[in-house]
């Protein structure tokens, strides 16, 4: 009997000697780009601004160049924004996702079909 819920596909792309980018990266990312603000990205995931700050330093230093810029706060505020890296890198992962989904979507239908009820 189908579940009435698709799978979910949590992809993790290594790349070795450079680092990864998995859905919490991707996720941060779009969170930045919707919020303009790495603090209220980080609040939105339940992740502290120290580690969303690490993240956007670990991404930022992983590719060649930015994936995000920001301004200290002060009288205008503040803010972070996606640089056009950090955009080509969200929308390279989402694509990445999308294609594997459809991949496996096949390999997915079997094990689907060997599930048990859900709890």
């Amino acid at each position: 009997m189908p579940h009435p819920q698709p799978p979910i596909y949590r992809l993790r792309i290594v790349f070795p000697g450079h680092g990864m980018v998995g859905p919490g990266k991707a996720e941060l990312l779009q969170r930045i780009r919707e919020t303009g603000s790495i603090a209220a990205a980080g609040r939105a995931m339940g992740m502290s601004y120290k580690r969303a700050w690490q993240l956007v330093e670990t991404m930022n230093a992983m590719f060649a160049e930015p994936v995000v810029t920001s301004v200290r706060g002060g009288a205008r505020g503040g803010g972070a924004t996606l640089t056009a890296t950090g955009a080509e890198v969200l929308a390279a992962y989402l694509a990445a996702v999308e294609a594997a989904s459809a991949a496996a979507a096949p390999a997915a239908g079997r094990l689907e079909a060997l599930l048990g009820s859900a709890d």
